[in-house]
């Protein structure tokens, strides 16, 4: 009964020992070329300065695009479910879903001429 599952537990062994072999490798076999600019702080794209923690702001379009990108994101993950059942919609299915991607590019175009994609 337990037979089925052995190539299953392999493959996990297998992921498991290839993860652990690349990671202690690397460190061995990788380059060493540190220079300034690896070694500085990365704050996503903002250039890191010297104040304390409570003294400095992220700029608000930073988190604007961050949560544009959820929104966007998690409308375009409704997609996967129809796209598997397809076939069983029908119709109705269709329609709906032309529906969804019409509002989603509606808020997209609303978005874009709102200049909330722009990084400047």
């Amino acid at each position: 009964m337990l037979s089925t599952y052995v190539p299953i537990v392999g493959l996990f062994a297998l992921a498991a020992a290839f993860a652990l072999f690349s990671v202690t490798v690397a460190p061995f076999v990788g380059p060493r070329r540190y220079n300034r600019a690896k070694l500085a702080a990365y704050e996503c794209g903002i250039e890191p300065v010297d104040q304390p923690l409570t003294g400095g702001r992220f700029p608000v379009k930073y988190y604007l695009v961050a949560m544009l990108f959820i929104v966007f994101d998690i409308e375009i993950v409704f997609l996967y479910p129809w796209a598997v059942a397809n076939d069983a919609l029908g119709l109705f299915g269709l329609v709906e879903m032309v529906v969804f991607i019409g509002t989603v590019f509606i808020a997209y175009a609303y978005v874009w001429r709102r200049g909330g994609l722009d990084w400047d």
